[in-house]
């Protein structure tokens, strides 16, 4: 819940994410860069489970969204046509003493102790000015910021030079609108339709910082999702959609210093509050599917970008924000993005990236909502909501602080540990066999290694939904214990069912207490 929420949290979070292999930073043995990120053994797992329940939940099980994967070095044309060669900068601050550098946005959230979101690039080289802002580490006057272009530079082919330079993406949404119209022949669809991709993404971030929130090197699963004009308030899935309640805080309310209010996708669309069916629609989309995943609704909200914060090719723009440690931030945006990339693109390219409609009788470029999602922001963002310290009693008596993951069962990592009580009498073997008819179904864990207590502690700590142990009843009755990670509950499942009940327990539709006899 959010008023729990500590302000050691965080760092809590990130000791846990290096002492057990999730995240860390990147050729430590060297220094690192900041804000490049590898994942370890439990990380990688639970980063595929977000990426699979995002590419389940917005690709597979839809019939109108398609996927694709492009390239991560594309023709330098295509940022061009984006505008970001000319526009995709943040304002960078140099201390002209110690050369230290930084966002100035960023130092300026600092030192007020206000979040700057919204304000123009003008308004915050005022501010600075004003303010008088110095250098947070030697004191030392600020020269007058400057636009830093986000993008990494590179080259391609035998020559260095800039016939031959290209860029990493910053995004993946480009490669999307350049091969719209290869897609769209290929999988013969017309809008409205979408097409998703999952991919890296490259940003030369001035000052990287709260760990992945804010990284170099990160991933994004992103739909563009195309919209005839005509239709862009009239979404075929709004029945379903509208009753999903939301926590909004609008342009209006931002100006006026008005709290977030409660409401529904269906008001809030009704009221006109969200521009047209279809932005609401996927607003309520994206809601639903971190609910989903386990984030509380009271840590989520829409938040509407102000009129001088949009973006140049968005008409409108809404974030789905979560209440951080250190406040309110983006978790995802979702905008509506026009016809702006198709024609600008249709431009420098000259090709016609238009569609012919069968119900107009007309050549249409059509419009584009735009979900976009973090990979290593929502893996943060999951791993901050799952975290709890809890108090227990030691065997010796003593208190003792033990970390709980609880993760949604359809991203934790691991999905069972698997124990031995001893590692005499045939137990070990026993486990064994158990471990390796459960292992081709479920990603599992073995450990042999302490007390069961201990166990259990490890597992819970990476947020495993359940433990298994074989115990000496397992020999003579060929069943096991099975401990649920959130209640500390424990039934017996006989081995043969073992495999079907795990299933079901991680697909919801079985209650733990009803999974086998209870251990008293």
């Amino acid at each position: 819940m959010a008023a729990e929420i500590k302000s050691d949290k965080v760092d809590k979070v990130i000791s846990l994410c290096v002492r057990r292999g999730i995240l860390f930073p990147n050729s430590e043995i060297y220094g690192s860069f900041a804000g490049f990120f590898d994942y370890g053994p439990v990380g990688v797992e639970l980063k595929r489970n977000v990426e699979a329940s995002w590419w389940k939940r917005f690709v597979q099980e839809r019939e109108d969204v398609v996927g694709m994967d492009g390239a991560i070095i594309t023709h330098p044309a295509v940022w061009k046509a984006s505008g970001h060669v000319d526009a995709f900068a943040d304002l960078l601050v140099e201390c002209t003493k110690c050369k230290g550098r930084y966002r100035a946005d960023h130092l300026l959230e600092s030192v007020l102790g206000v979040q700057v979101d919204g304000l123009p690039p003008e308004k915050i080289k005022a501010d600075m000015e004003e303010k008088k802002i110095v250098c947070p580490k030697c004191k030392g006057s600020l020269a007058p910021a400057r636009a830093f272009n986000l993008m990494f530079k590179t080259f391609v082919g035998a020559a260095e030079d800039e016939s031959s330079q290209a860029f990493l993406r910053p995004e993946t949404a480009q490669l999307i609108f350049a091969d719209f119209k290869a897609v769209m022949l290929a999988s013969r669809k017309v809008p409205p339709f979408g097409i998703a991709q999952v991919g890296k993404s490259f940003r030369n971030e001035i000052s990287p910082r709260n760990f992945v929130f804010r990284c170099r090197e990160f991933s994004q699963m992103e739909v563009e999702y195309f919209v005839p004009p005509r239709l862009l308030d009239s979404c075929r899935y709004f029945e379903a959609a509208k009753g999903k309640k939301i926590q909004v805080l609008t342009a209006a309310d931002q100006e006026k210093n008005a709290p977030q209010s409660k409401t529904t996708a269906g008001d809030a669309r009704d009221k006109k509050i969200i521009g047209t069916q279809w932005h609401a629609y996927w607003l309520a989309e994206c809601v639903d599917w971190f609910e989903g995943i386990g984030i509380a609704p009271e840590n989520l909200r829409l938040r509407q970008h102000t009129k001088s914060e949009l973006s140049h090719y968005s008409s409108e723009t809404w974030d789905v924000e979560y209440l951080y440690p250190w406040g309110w931030k983006e978790l995802t945006g979702v905008a509506n993005r026009g016809d702006f990339d198709l024609k600008q693109h249709s431009k420098f390219s000259g090709k016609d990236l238009s569609y012919f409609d069968q119900e107009t009788k007309q050549k249409l470029v059509p419009h584009v909502i735009e979900p976009s999602f973090g990979v290593e922001r929502a893996v943060f963002t999951l791993l901050l909501e799952a975290f709890e310290e809890k108090k227990e009693k030691g065997t010796d008596g003593k208190e003792e602080v033990k970390t709980v993951l609880r993760l949604h069962p359809a991203i934790a990592p691991v999905k069972a540990g698997v124990f031995p009580l001893m590692k005499k009498d045939g137990l070990a073997e026993k486990a064994r066999e158990v471990f390796e008819m459960l292992r081709g179904d479920f990603v599992c864990e073995y450990d042999e290694g302490g007390s069961v207590g201990k166990r259990y502690a490890r597992m819970d700590e990476i947020g495993t939904p359940y433990c298994v142990t074989v115990d000496y009843d397992s020999l003579e009755k060929n069943d096991v214990t099975v401990r649920d990670r959130d209640s500390a509950k424990q039934v017996r499942v006989p081995i043969a069912k073992l495999p079907n009940v795990l299933s079901a327990l991680l697909g919801g539709t079985l209650a733990f207490e009803k999974a086998g006899a209870a251990v008293k």
